[in-house]
């Protein structure tokens, strides 16, 4: 009995056919790892990216020469705490970005009202486009670009913020207010120290009414400190110098265990600004 042909059999054109299905299916499969990999390094980013919504928010507000650099010290050394210091005020763009914003939308808001014919301003307008600001105010994008760009915070940081000695502008109630709603349960540390101590400082000595200027900004400072009731808490530098154990109730605040030990000794290492490598401290 004859074995049967091992040999395909002769499909002609649909031999050809299937040898292109083929190409063409692992062709399809080499694109879908291709995506799936794009899709994962996508989402890496999208979680690098993502707004921390973990951590704690806490703010130094104080006037130069007040300590401020200490009392950063001695935030940094309780473990998972990150408070930078001080950048000028750098979110003040951001808050003035959003106040230019706010008003560009009620001016495009406001030609709608009267032009209720119109879904939006018409090309031909002088602030076409100015009721495009978002009514919901973009908190959470200011709250992205702060951590991203100026705190960054890492896995292990539980509370992160910074340190400023420029409190002093007219409507710095309404920017701690505007801070407030960019971090969610932001808090607010207090510094101050001896008037006359820092009116002699390198930073004020040079001004005569340097005294009348610190007493005006405490003065400003204390009245927000009350405003902002729990939110807030006041040390003064002369109290914790002398007494560290004073701090005992801004770590209870801070919810947070107070260690004497380690509070002496951040208290002992030097903190300071020098103007010069040989300035005084």
């Amino acid at each position: 009995m004859p074995k049967p042909s091992r040999r395909r059999p002769d499909l002609g054109g649909e031999g050809d056919e299937v040898a292109e299905l083929r190409q063409e299916l692992e062709q399809t499969r080499a694109e879908v790892r291709d995506l799936r990999r794009r899709l994962r390094r996508t989402r890496d980013r999208l979680r690098e990216s993502r707004p921390r919504d973990d951590v704690g928010y806490l703010f130094v507000v104080t006037y130069g020469r007040s300590g401020s650099t200490l009392v950063q010290g001695l935030l940094n050394s309780i473990p998972g705490y990150v408070i930078r210091g001080e950048n000028a005020q750098i979110l003040r763009h951001l808050y003035e970005f959003h106040r230019a914003g706010m008003k560009l939308q009620r001016r495009g808001r406001g030609w709608l009202k009267s032009h209720p014919e119109h879904d939006e301003q018409p090309v031909t307008q002088p602030f076409y486009g100015a009721e495009a600001y978002p009514r919901v105010p973009p908190h959470p994008l200011f709250r992205r670009i702060a951590l991203d760009v100026l705190l960054g915070p890492d896995e292990a940081t539980r509370v992160v913020g910074f340190k400023e000695v420029h409190w002093d502008e007219p409507d710095t109630a309404h920017y701690v207010q505007w801070l407030q709603r960019v971090f969610p349960g932001a808090r607010f540390l207090f510094n101050t120290r001896d008037l006359d101590d820092v009116a002699q400082s390198a930073w004020w000595g040079d001004d005569p009414d340097s005294r009348g200027r610190l007493e005006r900004i405490e003065a400003d400072l204390l009245a927000l400190c009350d405003e902002l009731g729990g939110a807030a808490y006041r040390i003064h530098y002369d109290d914790y110098t002398a007494d560290p154990s004073v701090l005992a109730g801004l770590y209870e605040w801070l919810d947070e265990p107070f260690d004497v030990d380690r509070v002496r000794e951040v208290l002992g290492r030097e903190h300071s600004f020098q103007r010069k490598p040989d300035a005084e401290a």
